[in-house]
Parts: structure tokens; sequence; C-alpha cells
């Protein structure tokens, strides 16, 4: 409850959203007592939680609902979307600042997104669009390091990426790259060949066209791989949130 009410914080969160959220398919008798009373528990756990001078956070009863009340930005998940967004968006004029802000978009993470709260659609969709957003936000990453010249770097973390996200062509282009860019072009042929197998094997499909034309250029040693526009261009293929993108609808 106290997630889907923090991923529309500031706004009303009605007693039949909560309701389908926190038991969905399922018919209560008083679903009201029972969303009153995890409103207790919610308002006792919060006030353990608060040392300090810090703001108390307050969950205020609205009519037929629940609300909140909190700024956008005392959400983390809101906060990772803004250095995610901001970094992304610095690349081309600021990879340095670019690296800076997604580096602390990701230090806010602390595990999955919305870990244990998949009862409901609303948590389940947040926390796949979170998951998706944090993967980008790694590939930025890589991206400003590659435009900072920090190709090793780029390559080690591109290669942990792919580990846990063998399919992901993206992935897969940026790491051929980051390879290409370190002396290791018989390195990134290979890599190319093992994704390919792979999407045969697992999905019937072959690579896309972008991961073909990375592979030719490779091949023909093409001067434009050294290039910044062959880091953007592959960032941009990717759509992203826009700044105050809200995690439901």
């Amino acid at each position: 409850m106290l997630s889907v009410l923090a991923l529309r914080a500031g706004n009303t969160v009605y007693y039949s959203e909560i309701a389908e959220e926190l038991w969905p398919g399922e018919l209560l008798k008083n679903p009201r007592n029972a969303i009153q009373a995890q409103a207790t528990r919610i308002r006792k756990t919060i006030q353990k939680c608060v040392t300090g001078n810090r703001e108390p956070v307050a969950l205020r009863a609205v009519q037929n609902g629940y609300l909140l009340d909190i700024p956008r930005a005392a959400v983390d998940a809101n906060r990772f979307l803004d250095h995610a967004t901001r970094g992304f968006g610095e690349l081309p004029v600021d990879p340095e600042r670019a690296l800076r802000s997604l580096q602390q978009g990701l230090r806010l993470w602390r595990g999955p997104a919305l870990l244990n709260t998949h009862y409901g659609e609303e948590c389940r969709s947040a926390a796949a669009f979170l998951e998706e957003q944090r993967l980008l936000a790694w590939e930025d990453l890589a991206s400003a390091h590659l435009l900072l010249g920090n190709h090793r770097q780029a390559t080690i973390e591109l290669q942990r990426l792919l580990a846990a996200h063998p399919s992901r062509e993206h992935l897969c282009e940026l790491l051929m790259l980051a390879l290409y860019r370190t002396g290791r072009q018989s390195e990134a042929l290979h890599l190319f060949h093992r994704v390919r197998q792979r999407l045969d094997a697992e999905l019937g499909v072959q690579p896309g066209r972008a991961l073909l034309r990375l592979y030719e250029s490779i091949l023909a040693q093409d001067s434009v791989l050294d290039s910044d526009a062959a880091v953007l261009t592959r960032a941009e293929a990717n759509l992203r949130p826009t700044p105050k993108t809200r995690l439901t609808a």
C-alpha cells in the first residue's frame, strides 16, 4: 500500500484502487476497514523511522481514499528518473557531467524495484518500467565512458551487463564498439557471432540492422567507429522518459 501511495505521491489513491492492488481479484467483505488498518500500520512505521530534524511524512485520509503528502522528489524512484533523464540529455554536450548524473541515479538503487510488492498491476508495471530505465541508465553510463575515452572501464561495465542480459542487442553493440576501441577487433567479431547464434537458437531471429551494420563497419575498420557519433547514435536509438514522467498512468 505504501508503494502505491509513493508512486502517486501528492495525489489521491482511492479505496477501490488500493483494494485492487493489495487483493487483486478478491472480494473482501469490508475492504475499507482492511485498508484503514493498513494505514494505521503505515503511520506507526513511518513514525518510528522519523529521526532528528527530518520532516514528518503525512499519510492523509481524504474523501474515498488516502494521499501521501510528500513532494515528488521525496520518492527515490523519481529522483533516479530525473538523474537518468538528465544524464542522457547531457551525453552529447557534457559527457563528464552526464557520467556524474547517471552515477548519482544508479547509487539510489538497493536491489530490485518495488521488491515484494508485485501483487497488483500497478506495482508490477512500475517495477518493470523502473528496471528497464535502470538498464538504460547503465547503457548510458557506458556510453559516457566511451565518449570520455574510458574504453576499458566501459568494457568492464558492458561485459557484466551483457552476461546478465545476453540477448540484448544494444548492449552487444556497445560492447563490440568498446572492444574495437581497445584494439580487440577479433573479440568484437567473435561476440557478434555468439550473440547471433544465441538469437537464432533461442528466438529464431537474426540480428537487427544496427548490429549487422556495426559488424560490417568493424570488418572494414571504418573510421566512423572512433567518432562520438558512433556512440551517440546508439544511445539515441532507445526511447527515454521525459524528465517528469510519472511511474503510473
